[in-house]
């Protein structure tokens, strides 16, 4: 068989491949044959069917085609093997059928054109000495007390009150009824549809209900009835009411207020697993250090990356990049689903192919960056220690129990996961780390893009000035 190979863009292999006059022979005969033993013509039995009443019966085209059908998939495999190219699985036709089919004859040779995608090369720049700057997350001096506190509002007992009229903080005991403001002349107004209750409880504290209320409730005193107007926002969630104005009429019936529990030692041993309140301090403070650190990684980890993408150029092929995208969608689905959020009503025949044109740009991204690693894994030779592998391979293993999972997959997985760490590591060790405070690269980022929005207008500005000054210059030569 003789194959000529050319190099074409995204990855791609061409290949023209001549297949053998003998071997188009023996395709053409071979499905001749099948047919003969499987074809069910009327007045004779399976494999007893003249040749020619099987030809004019089933047609010669037909025959052509599924010949032709067969020599493109085995001649491809047979070249792929022959030419010892290293491909994703994938390949296209370049030659047209139809053609293939007018040129085709048994016992002639047959020349096909077609594509495969191959593993792209990674063209890696100087990796090495990469500087970057980074957030650090400083764990909140309050962030303790922030929190106990919440708790403690959380375990709060709540204790009726009758001495005091209702104020910020407290939890109101109200019935409501609602009704549009807004009415045709001559029309009693409408009631609000679902906007009234009975015994309802209110939290009377910013964004716990609708603000006129709160506000409205504040003052009042136990079966005292006020009504309270309400303008509903333009974006308000229900579409109903959104615009709309409002009148509640609202009867307090009970104030209670919040008793909470002493912050000792009690309370650390109810909330938590720690027997004093210093040992809860001490836990939450080191909790809330690992994730300040943590959150600093990730942005140390995110600079490297997007330094990273800057060394590298990859001509990445439609095969990888589509299955990448499979994956961005498919994990999004999965982790929406654990959220409790009905995945069908966001992905559907009118909403994938928009998901999918969107995620291509991070499918990309994320492509490179994982091809990156694995080049400097190659060339810096870094290795896992196998007792590594074993444990995290075990710890999912512990996770993936009851489920039918290839336990090869996930070695290979862990494996090459654990070696894009080790390459991050080495590109943190090698690279000048600048650590600015939490926020601040957001803000550089917001500034820059301002000031580019400002360079585009600007430089518009002179081109239609220029334009002007143009098309003055011709009128004046028109004139002369």
């Amino acid at each position: 068989m003789k194959v000529t190979q050319e190099q074409l863009p995204s990855s791609q292999i061409g290949l023209e491949i001549e297949i053998t006059a003998e071997t188009t022979k023996k395709a053409y005969e071979k499905v001749v044959q099948n047919l003969s033993r499987s074809a069910n013509i009327p007045g004779f039995r399976k494999g007893k069917v003249p040749r020619q009443i099987l030809l004019q019966r089933i047609g010669t085209q037909k025959i052509k085609e599924a010949a032709i059908e067969d020599l493109v998939q085995d001649g491809l495999k047979q070249a792929i093997e022959q030419e010892k190219i290293e491909t994703l699985g994938n390949y296209k036709l370049l030659s047209s059928f139809e053609e293939l089919l007018t040129q085709f004859q048994p016992g002639e040779p047959l020349i096909f054109s077609a594509s495969v995608d191959a593993p792209p090369v990674v063209n890696l720049g100087d990796y090495s000495g990469l500087s970057i700057k980074a957030e650090e997350t400083q764990p909140e001096p309050e962030a303790v007390d922030d929190f106990l506190e919440q708790r403690r509002l959380q375990q709060a007992t709540l204790i009726p009150v009758e001495s005091r009229p209702a104020q910020m903080g407290d939890v109101a005991v109200v019935d409501y009824s609602g009704q549009f403001a807004e009415t045709v002349e001559g029309e009693e107004a409408k009631p609000i549809p679902n906007g009234e209750a009975n015994d309802f409880q209110i939290e009377l504290g910013e964004g716990r209900f609708i603000k006129e209320i709160i506000e409205g409730i504040v003052g009042m005193s136990p079966e005292e009835t006020k009504e309270v107007p309400v303008e509903f926002p333009e974006d308000y969630a229900r579409e109903d009411l959104a615009g709309k104005t409002a009148v509640f009429t609202v009867t307090l019936k009970e104030i209670k207020e919040k008793e909470l529990p002493e912050l000792d030692n009690d309370f650390a041993q109810e909330i938590s697993d720690m027997e004093t309140l210093e040992e809860l301090r001490e836990s939450l403070a080191k909790q809330f250090s690992e994730k300040a650190e943590q959150e600093t990684n990730a942005s140390k980890e995110q600079a490297l990356l997007e330094a990273l993408l800057e060394k590298v150029e990859i001509d990445l092929p439609e095969t990888m990049i589509e299955r990448e995208v499979e994956q961005i969608l498919t994990q999004t689905a999965i982790q929406l689903g654990n959220s409790g959020i009905d995945v069908r009503q966001l992905f559907n025949a009118e909403t994938v192919p928009q998901l999918r044109e969107r995620s291509r740009p991070d499918a990309i991204a994320r492509l490179k960056q994982s091809l990156a690693l694995e080049e400097i894994v190659k060339r810096e030779s870094l290795t896992v220690e196998p007792e590594a592998i074993e444990n995290k391979v075990k710890e999912l293993m512990e996770q993936f129990a009851g489920q039918d999972v290839d336990l090869q997959r996930v070695q290979d997985f862990v494996e090459s996961d654990l070696l894009k760490e080790k390459a991050l590591k080495w590109l943190e060790e090698h690279a000048t780390v600048e650590l600015v405070p939490k926020g601040s690269l957001e803000k550089e980022a917001t500034e820059a893009e301002e000031i580019q929005a400002e360079a585009i207008t600007t430089q518009d500005t002179d081109q239609d000035e220029a334009d002007q000054t143009i098309d003055v210059t011709a009128e004046t030569s028109t004139e002369q």
